[in-house]
């Protein structure tokens, strides 16, 4: 039977001790980019180019309406498209985009309906068959629970206008829409996802392109092999930004936060969702996502004060790990206009965060929109 021996414990809480903080001062440098992000201003556009718009739609979940009214609603001079997409007739959905239609005129909004598959990944299936009614050569494409300020449209397409860029993606903060499960998610796009893509950006080490947004021309898009060629990625926004890289083109993240809607319902669906980010995350970086464990302070300050008896100085690197994890929600949530209290779920969010963190090593299927799927070495998906 395996004993913890006191040399092994000296050695676990050394471990965890460094760790914990490591991850402090990661976390501290996460907050200070979290703070400099908010105070520069995007760029505005001076070229009015078309732009459509496609948003893949797969039911109708909370918040959607308003999600698809701030596309609705752009503050931009050129002609806006906008076309929504679905594998199958959803008469809710039709109501919500003639609804749409009524309220803005003076927008070309189409609700594509076909049922053709193209590979694995429902959403490149659902792209591949909106395409064809797009009329514009700007593209802008992102997910449904997406939703962005009145001058979101007028700042990405400055983004892909600067020279040498192929296609521009946004950052996403999280704001909830529920419950308690629904806050956790947001708390973790908040204190998790968005300060370590900004460390990334900063050190040079992630070159990340988000579903969010996707903008590119028809051109660029024809010359990466259209949607087709993602047709069976699971992370296929990451690997339609990476073969715009290969053409020798950047992918521009613009200084604009939009806004992921957050509706959890249950801990089960919180956790699957999240697992498969984790699993995706792994699958396009295994050593970045390795590195992952040193950004999560506070369970290993945790496993470090059990080690040591609770001492005093174990409960400061607790509390130092628990501060540095509530300035990092403090900085994204005025970012993203978290409530106030999302702040107190920061502990148990970085629990859980480690409990997600942990099954992403873990081989499995994967649930995706109540479709189950195999992931192979490669990060393309097999039907289970």
């Amino acid at each position: 039977m395996f004993e913890f021996t006191p040399k092994l414990v000296i050695w676990l809480w050394l471990i965890c001790t460094s760790v914990a903080i490591l991850g402090c001062l990661y976390a501290l440098i996460a907050a200070r980019l979290l703070a400099r992000f908010a105070q520069k201003n995007a760029t505005r556009n001076s070229r009015k180019r078309a732009v459509s718009i496609l948003k893949p739609l797969y039911d109708i979940e909370p918040e959607l309406e308003a999600n698809l009214i701030s596309f609705c609603r752009q503050d931009y001079g050129g002609q806006i498209q906008l076309i929504f997409g679905l594998q199958k007739e959803n008469r809710p959905i039709a109501e919500l985009i003639e609804r749409l239609r009524k309220s803005f005129p003076d927008r070309d909004i189409r609700l594509s309906v076909n049922a053709a598959r193209h590979g694995t990944n429902p959403k490149i299936s659902n792209l591949i068959n909106m395409l064809s009614g797009a009329t514009h050569g700007i593209l802008v494409i992102s997910d449904s629970d997406i939703r962005v300020g009145p001058d979101y449209l007028e700042n990405v397409i400055a983004a892909i206008e600067k020279p040498g860029v192929g296609a521009a993606s946004c950052l996403y903060c999280g704001v909830a829409s529920g419950g308690i499960w629904a806050q956790l998610a947001a708390e973790g796009i908040n204190s998790h996802f968005l300060p370590n893509a900004l460390v990334g950006l900063a050190a040079g080490l992630a070159k990340p392109c988000f579903g969010a947004t996707i903008a590119l021309s028809k051109d660029t898009l024809a010359r990466i092999g259209g949607f087709e060629a993602f047709s069976d990625q699971l992370a296929d926004d990451y690997a339609l930004g990476a073969a715009v890289r290969r053409l020798g083109l950047g992918v521009e993240i613009p200084r604009l936060i939009v806004t992921h809607v957050c509706c959890d319902e249950s801990f089960s669906e919180l956790f699957r969702h999240e697992v498969r980010a984790a699993r995706t995350i792994r699958s396009i970086d295994p050593l970045g996502y390795a590195g992952l464990a040193l950004t999560n302070p506070m369970p290993f300050a945790l496993a470090a004060a059990v080690c040591a008896g609770f001492t005093l100085p174990s409960l400061f690197v607790l509390l130092l790990s628990l501060a540095s994890r509530a300035i990092v929600s403090r900085q994204a949530g005025r970012l993203g206009g978290a409530r106030s209290g999302a702040i107190l779920l920061s502990p148990l969010r970085d629990l859980l965060s480690l409990a997600v963190y942990a099954a992403g090593f873990l081989p499995g299927t994967l649930t995706w929109r109540g479709q189950r799927y195999g992931l192979r070495s490669d990060g393309t998906l097999t039907p289970s």
